[in-house]
C-alpha cells in the first residue's frame, strides 16, 4: 500500500511504466535525459547537462547544508521476458555496432522514478526545510563510464558541492524493505578482454595448427582454480568468464579466440593478487601451447563502494523511524559493483548507499529461482517498491537539511 499522496503515486506509476518501456543503453540515454530535464524543469529545479547524457538538477532553498543524491539511468542489452504489458521491445546498438535488445533489467527505471518522486516532495514541502539539494541523474553505471564522465566534465565545478551524498538500488528482496551495509558495501571489479592467438588450419589436420580454442579452453578452466586454490577462504573473491567467441565454421580451426574475464574483490591486496594470477595463468598456458603471448585489454574498472560508518548509522535510524524498524536491516557486503562511490570520493565526503526490495512475497516464495537484477525476468512490483524508494530518498535527504 502506497504511503504517498494518491495523485503522486499515480504519476510515479505512469512515469515508471514509460521509462521501463523505453530503456536506453549506457552513455546513450539521450531521450531519458531530456525527459528528466522536462520533469525537473516543471518542478522548478535548475538543470544542467554533464558527462554527455548526465543530468544534474539543483534546488536552492535558502541557507543551509548542501545534500547530494544520485540516481543512475542506463539499461542493459537484455531481451525482456517478463510478460508485462509495458515490457520493453526497444533495441539499441553497442559500441561495436552490434544490434541488441534493451531492457531495464537492473531496475534503474525505479531509481529515476523514485528520485523524481523525492524531488516532488521536496518541492511541495520546501517551506519545511532550507538548504540545497543536488540530484545527479548519472548515465553509464553499468559500464563504469558514467561517474568518471561526469567528474571529467567538471561535475563539482558546475554544481554546488554537497556535504554528503546518497544513492539507492532496487534488489530482488521483499518489496517494502531496506537493507544497507556499514563499511564496504560493493566490490571492486575489473573486466578484461583476452585475445588468444594461434595458427589456423583445416580441422582434419590439427597437428598443423596451434588451436586457440583448445588453448583458450585450458585458460578458462585454469582461471577457475585461482579463487579456490590461491585465495584464502576468509577473503572474498570472484573470477568469472562470461563470454567466449571463436571461429566461423566447424571444419576450420580459427587463428584466434576471444573471451572476457570478470574479477571482483573487497580488498586491494586481494585484487592485486587476483590480477597478477590471471595474467600469470594466461601467459603460462600460452607458453605451454607454443602460442604467442595473448593480448589483454582492460574493459572497465569499478572502485570499491564503502559506506561511511557514522553516516550509515544515522541513515539507518532515519529509515527505521520513517518506514518501521522491522523493515530496515543490515546487509553484508555484495560482490556486485557500483561506480557511485567515485562521486563522493572525489570530494572526500561521506557517502551512503542502500538497497530497497522490489519483489512480491509470492515471487520470492515460488519454487522457481527468484529473478535477480540483470535477469530477463526481473520485474519489480510497483507497490510498495516505488513508494518505499521515494519515501526513503526523501526522508534521508530531508534529514540532512536545515
Amino acid at each position: 500500500m502506497s504511503t504517498l499522496p494518491q495523485d503522486l503515486t499515480q504519476q510515479l506509476h505512469d512515469l515508471y511504466r514509460h521509462l521501463h518501456a523505453h530503456p536506453e543503453l549506457s552513455m546513450q540515454e539521450s531521450v531519458t535525459a531530456t525527459l528528466i530535464e522536462e520533469r525537473m524543469g516543471v518542478l522548478g529545479w535548475r538543470t544542467l547537462r554533464c558527462g554527455g547524457t548526465g543530468v544534474v538538477a539543483i534546488l536552492e532553498n535558502g541557507a543551509g547544508p548542501v545534500v547530494g543524491f544520485r540516481a543512475d539511468t542506463d539499461a542493459l542489452p537484455v531481451a525482456e521476458e517478463t510478460g508485462l504489458p509495458y515490457a520493453s521491445t526497444a533495441r539499441g546498438t553497442l559500441p561495436d555496432g552490434t544490434d541488441v535488445p534493451v531492457m531495464h533489467a537492473c531496475g534503474h527505471d525505479t531509481h529515476i522514478t523514485a528520485a523524481i518522486g523525492a524531488a516532488t516532495l521536496l518541492t511541495e514541502r520546501r517551506e519545511d526545510w532550507s538548504g540545497t539539494v543536488v540530484l545527479v541523474f548519472q548515465p553509464g553505471e553499468e559500464t563504469a563510464a558514467g561517474a568518471v564522465a561526469m567528474l571529467a566534465d567538471g561535475l563539482w565545478d558546475k554544481a554546488p558541492r554537497p556535504e554528503v551524498m546518497f544513492a539507492q538500488h532496487v534488489s530482488n528482496g521483499l518489496a517494502g524493505t531496506i537493507r544497507l551495509s556499514s563499511g564496504p558495501a560493493m566490490a571492486m571489479a575489473d573486466s578484461l578482454e583476452v585475445t588468444v592467438h594461434g595458427t589456423g588450419g583445416h580441422a582434419s589436420r590439427p597437428a598443423d595448427t596451434v588451436d586457440p580454442v583448445l588453448l583458450a579452453a585450458h585458460m578458462v578452466v585454469r582461471l577457475q582454480g585461482i579463487v579456490s586454490r590461491e585465495v584464502s577462504a576468509q577473503e572474498a573473491a570472484v573470477v568469472s568468464v562470461a563470454t567466449f567467441h571463436a571461429g566461423l565454421k566447424e571444419n576450420i580451426i580459427p587463428s584466434q579466440a576471444v573471451f572476457t574475464v570478470n574479477i571482483r574483490s573487497l580488498e586491494q591486496s586481494v585484487r592485486e593478487r587476483l590480477l597478477a594470477a590471471v595474467r600469470r595463468v594466461l601467459s603460462a598456458e600460452a607458453a605451454a601451447s607454443g602460442a604467442p603471448e595473448p593480448d589483454v585489454r582492460e574493459l572497465y574498472t569499478f572502485p570499491l563502494l564503502a559506506n561511511d560508518p557514522a553516516e550509515t548509522a544515522r541513515v539507518t535510524t532515519v529509515l527505521a523511524n520513517t518506514l518501521g524498524a522491522d523493515l530496515v536491516a543490515p546487509r553484508p557486503a555484495q560482490m556486485g559493483s557500483e561506480d557511485f562511490g567515485a562521486l563522493p570520493d572525489a570530494l572526500g565526503i561521506p557517502g551512503v548507499y542502500w538497497f530497497f526490495g522490489g519483489l512480491a512475497q509470492e515471487v520470492i516464495d515460488a519454487p522457481e529461482p527468484t529473478p535477480s537484477n540483470h535477469s530477463p525476468h526481473f520485474a519489480p512490483v510497483l507497490e510498495p517498491t516505488l513508494s518505499t524508494a521515494t519515501t526513503a530518498a526523501y526522508a534521508v535527504i530531508r534529514s540532512h537539511l536545515a
